[in-house]
């Protein structure tokens, strides 16, 4: 193996492993009937002249496994988080008591479990395709050098590496999948 032509396994790594925390976030995102704070992370209000996201003009907490509270600090807020709730599209009917917003959420039923399971099943593609894009880049790299003068056992021992780290990836991606699944189908 030569010193001077080396591929950065490291930047393929860390590309690789940013498909894993996209797929994390957009997994979160999902709604299984069970309460989550990240569920109304996305969700913004207008306050104070800003789209403000609703997590920083309030406490979210978790307090049971089918609701999930948010604790408005500003009590003229309370009527502006409640319409970004009921307009996010989360299919949530939020109750306000004072300051709080309680937000119950519904059990799921199995057509809409099955849709939410095929969702996931996409997320997991878009990941998958990610990850194969960066494996791809990391191959023209390989090329690339070899053209520059690797020599051919050089070139088999990167692309050996690279194909192990992106099974390595592809892997995790699918256990995460099947526990997504597991979980959205738990009833």
């Amino acid at each position: 193996m030569s010193d001077e032509i080396e591929i950065d396994t490291d930047d393929l790594e860390r590309r690789m492993d940013g498909a894993m925390t996209a797929l994390k976030h957009e997994f979160a995102s999902l709604r299984t009937g069970r309460a989550s704070a990240s569920m109304v992370e996305p969700i913004t209000a207008e306050a104070y002249g800003q789209t403000t996201p609703i997590n920083q003009l309030g406490t979210v907490n978790v307090p049971e496994p089918r609701m999930v509270t948010i604790n408005v600090w500003d009590k003229g807020l309370v009527g502006v988080v409640e319409k970004a709730i009921r307009e996010s599209g989360l299919g949530i009917n939020p109750q306000t008591n004072g300051t709080i917003i309680m937000l119950p959420i519904p059990e799921l039923n199995e057509e809409r479990r099955k849709e939410l399971t095929k969702v996931a099943a996409q997320y997991a593609e878009h990941a998958r395709v990610a990850i194969r894009n960066v494996r791809r880049d990391g191959m023209d790299q390989i090329k690339k050098a070899k053209g520059n003068g690797m020599s051919e056992d050089d070139v088999k021992f990167w692309e050996a590496e690279v194909e192990e780290i992106t099974k390595k990836h592809i892997a995790v991606v699918d256990k995460a999948l099947e526990n997504k699944q597991a979980e959205i189908m738990q009833v």
